[in-house]
């Protein structure tokens, strides 16, 4: 199979930044690299190893034989950028939220219905970071037996916000008077449970994401889930504690052996992962694995996973990486 021509939209930022990495990483079939972002960005020059690359304005004439875009944009300009790389020919393979719930749009993670990739109309969506967490999470769970209902507590790193959220962490732990820009109130040495804005029943924008993306990727809308989804002091790593009730009873054991089946998923029970030891890995790591004493058919478990990789850059790379090997781009195959 012959390479692609790939371009990063939003190369300057934390995601962006992080995708040219993964890319470089797992050695993607590139013919060629190109770096987009808006006019502000142009110019920028950007580390690419052995080399150096210049940021270029996203324009109709810097997608000219390009196959595949990674986008780490805003809503906003994928929005805007999006039918315009769809008339290019190449596929979009978008981290924002703009198209995640979209019916025409497929919402993936490789590892658990990589299938949807193939009705895709110019556009696969990535899920949010911390539903891309709990779903692996949950993946050998999911082969034994359907799950019901999930409540979860979300612990999110500040760079869930990008790099503006790592500078506001590292400013106020200097200072910690410093006035918050980017969080509703200081993130140091404090917790926000707030992502997001919030709705009429005080739900916030982050935790509508967890049931609707929930339902989308399992491809049932019978799903119930309740979350919380909360800001932490931490620069990298999300985590989450997730409690699920499933259709049959399973045992933890049954669970533990289909986690050494699940790829990209880690069992840690010695004691337990935290977002330390998960920074900078694609792994989403599970322990804590126990039993509901209150309900036959109720488990809970703990998980971590850098969402800068495999809760956004990683998992993007791996879809194109399936689109690919399956014939799914319009060029360059």
């Amino acid at each position: 199979m012959e390479k692609v021509n790939v371009a990063v939209l939003g190369a300057t930022g934390a995601v962006g930044r992080t995708m040219i990495r993964i890319l470089q990483e797992r050695r993607f079939p590139m013919r060629s690299l190109k770096l987009l972002a808006s006019p502000h960005s142009a110019g920028k020059v950007i580390d690419l190893g052995a080399k150096t690359g210049i940021v270029e304005e996203f324009s109709p004439a810097a997608l000219k034989d390009v196959d595949l875009v990674f986008g780490a944009v805003e809503n906003d300009l994928a929005e805007e950028y999006a039918p315009l790389i769809q008339r290019s020919g190449a596929l979009f393979v978008d981290n924002s939220s703009a198209f995640r719930l979209e019916a025409d749009v497929p919402l993936v993670i490789p590892e658990i219905n990589a299938r949807d990739i193939r009705w895709h109309h110019g556009i696969v969506a990535n899920p949010n970071c911390a539903t891309i967490l709990a779903m692996m999470a949950l993946s050998p769970i999911l082969k034994l037996t359907r799950v019901r209902r999930m409540i979860v507590s979300t612990y999110q790193a500040v760079s869930g916000a990008g790099m503006k959220g790592m500078d506001e962490l590292e400013r106020q732990i200097r200072d910690p008077s410093a006035a918050p820009e980017v969080f509703p109130f200081p993130i140091a040495f404090n917790v926000i449970p707030q992502i997001g804005d919030f709705d009429e029943n005080g739900i916030s924008a982050e935790e509508w994401k967890m049931q609707n993306e929930g339902r989308r990727i399992l491809h049932d809308e019978a799903l119930q889930v309740s979350c919380t989804c909360v800001r932490v002091p931490v620069y990298r790593c999300h985590s989450e504690s997730i409690y699920v009730e499933t259709e049959t009873e399973v045992s933890l054991d049954a669970i533990r052996q289909a986690a050494e089946e699940c790829p990209g998923l880690v069992l840690n029970e010695a004691p337990y992962p935290t977002p330390k030891e998960c920074t900078d890995s694609d792994a989403v790591v599970i322990g804590r694995l126990r039993r509901d004493e209150a309900c036959p058919h109720g488990l809970h478990l703990w998980c971590c996973c850098d969402q800068l990789r495999k809760g956004a850059a990683t998992n993007a790379v791996q879809i194109g990486e399936w689109a690919w090997q399956n014939g799914l781009l319009k060029k360059g195959v």
